[in-house]
């Protein structure tokens, strides 16, 4: 990805690399730990646990709704239960075994949605998770969170097991470009401040951190200090983060590889409308479907970059 090089950001491991190998640490010193996959570990990684504990690795082949319920009853049975998938075949194929099986009655059940947004590329809009964060925090109880890049999708991979009740993680297949260089001290729920600004606030989640960091760097050099939030947990919010912006930059502006409808953007107008009312604006797939190709060349076409952001700025702040 070329996203956040103009600023130096070397590309790290994919946040589905950091994923899986931070499920098989965790499972050396979590005995509870169980994983039910579908078919698919070899993209998702979950194999990685599957080759350390293959006793405690459950392959239900390519059925995510039976996966789903598979994972909700080694949860009811004691076990911290992690299922994964490509995003788009997870959180739709499966929608109703996870409001009913998960959501309803809090199973202590984790989903992980690999290949989400538009960044996997050549695989095609069939395979592209774009409305997952819309369909996840649809549901009563869930938490939902979304790394920016390698370090953070290890720290939150720890986070989502230690927490009781049901998560969803996304994960992507690209390299991502490094936001922490170290292994940050991430809260869920908690945004982290990774600029300061008081022109403008981006709010951003997954990929679009980096490309975040990115525009405030373009657009400092026009005299506009944006403030960036990387907001790694879409549910629950950080409201106080949120009202902070609204109060003390003069807009807001969200970015995020997902639909526009019922995405971060969505959540975090609510926040705004009832909190703290203030000019904002939205990056992001804007009532469309995206097509196949080149990751780079995607995320140029639908204004999924630093160009994005940046004009997106300038508009609310009309400069």
């Amino acid at each position: 990805m070329k996203i956040g090089s103009s600023i130096g950001l070397p590309l790290g491991e994919p946040t589905r690399n950091a994923f899986g190998e931070a499920l098989a640490d965790l499972g050396a010193t979590e005995p509870r730990l169980v994983v039910v996959d579908g078919d698919v570990g070899n993209s998702t990684r979950t194999e990685v646990f599957g080759e350390r504990f293959p006793e405690r690795f459950f392959n239900v082949g390519i059925a995510e709704s039976n996966m789903v319920g598979v994972a909700a009853g080694l949860a009811a049975s004691g076990h911290i239960a992690v299922t994964a998938s490509f995003a788009a075949f997870l959180t739709c194929n499966a929608y109703d075994q996870i409001r009913m099986a998960v959501g309803f009655p809090h199973t202590n059940v984790k989903l992980v949605g690999s290949h989400c947004g538009i960044s996997i590329g050549e695989d095609g809009p069939s395979q592209m998770g774009i409305e997952d964060l819309a369909l996840m925090t649809s549901v009563p109880g869930m938490t939902v969170l979304c790394p920016a890049d390698g370090a953070s999708a290890r720290v939150l991979t720890r986070l989502m097991v230690e927490r009781e009740g049901p998560v969803y993680m996304r994960t992507g297949r690209p390299q991502a470009p490094v936001v922490y260089a170290a292994a940050p001290e991430l809260a869920i729920g908690r945004a982290e401040r990774r600029r300061e600004g008081g022109d403008v606030t981006l709010i951003a989640c997954g990929l679009m951190v980096a490309a975040a960091l990115e525009a405030a760097a373009m657009l400092a050099a026009e005299g506009i200090e944006a403030r960036v939030l990387d907001m790694h947990t879409i549910k629950p919010l950080d409201v106080a983060a949120i009202v902070a912006a609204a109060r003390e930059t003069r807009g807001i502006v969200t970015a995020e590889e997902h639909l526009l409808d019922g995405g971060l953007g969505s959540a975090v107008a609510r926040v705004v409308a009832r909190e703290a009312p203030c000019r904002m604006g939205f990056v992001g797939l804007d009532n469309t479907f995206a097509m196949s190709g080149k990751p780079d060349d995607l995320m140029d076409h639908f204004g999924l970059n630093a160009a994005g952001i940046a004009a997106e700025v300038r508009r609310v702040l009309g400069a």
